[in-house]
């Protein structure tokens, strides 16, 4: 019998809409029978720019209790997603600084042959969603990663129209159930993806 899949969520949210995305990823992964480590990745912008956008430093308040990521939680995952916010087309900075602390791991291999995915908002619906998913990507070339985008694989990516991976547009409000219908239904294909691949490695 193969083992649960191992899923690390790892996200960085500043006002929410990523986390509520990261959330609905988790949800989705663990009915799909995944073990789930939701992590968020830490914080590096100065108190006082957190403290100037009050919906900033009140999403870090709300997630204080959110686990940071730690480079043990990539050696555990089977599979991860990372989830950010757009920043001129690219991840956000906080992300970067977690994904590049992962030199060591990369140079012993120990990111190589897991399954990777991603989901993104940005505050406009032409903000660089698609760049920042495709930037991810580049990363996981690097790695020797396993890539499982959401293609045109169920019916609601007709609507929701990004096969990269889920995003939302934070401008039009928090993300809808099409947006979180979206997010579980990534981590689900993540999940199954992974599954079979662990089957195939024990057969």
């Amino acid at each position: 019998m193969v083992e649960p899949v191992n899923v690390a969520i790892t996200y960085y949210s500043s006002t929410g809409t990523v986390h509520t995305l990261a959330q609905a990823a988790a949800e989705g992964a663990e009915k799909a029978g995944a073990d789930v480590r939701l992590r968020k990745v830490a914080e590096t912008a100065p108190p006082e720019t957190v403290a100037a956008r009050p919906e900033w430093a009140r999403h870090l308040e709300e997630a204080a209790g959110i686990a940071e990521a730690g480079h043990d939680d990539l050696e555990w995952a089977d599979a991860v997603l990372f989830g950010t916010p757009t920043r001129f087309g690219n991840p956000a900075g906080q992300l970067r600084t977690f994904i590049d602390s992962t030199g060591p791991l990369w140079f012993q291999g120990k990111l190589a042959d897991k399954v990777y995915s991603a989901f993104t908002a940005s505050n406009t619906a032409h903000g660089g969603q698609e760049s920042t998913l495709l930037a991810l990507a580049n990363t996981f070339y690097h790695w020797g990663g396993i890539i499982v985008p959401l293609g045109y694989t169920d019916p609601v990516q007709f609507r929701s129209g990004n096969p990269y991976g889920t995003s939302h547009t934070a401008g039009d409000g928090p993300p809808g159930e099409l947006a979180l219908h979206a997010a579980r239904y990534q981590a689900r294909r993540v999940v199954e993806t992974t599954t079979h691949l662990k089957a195939g490695r024990t057969a």
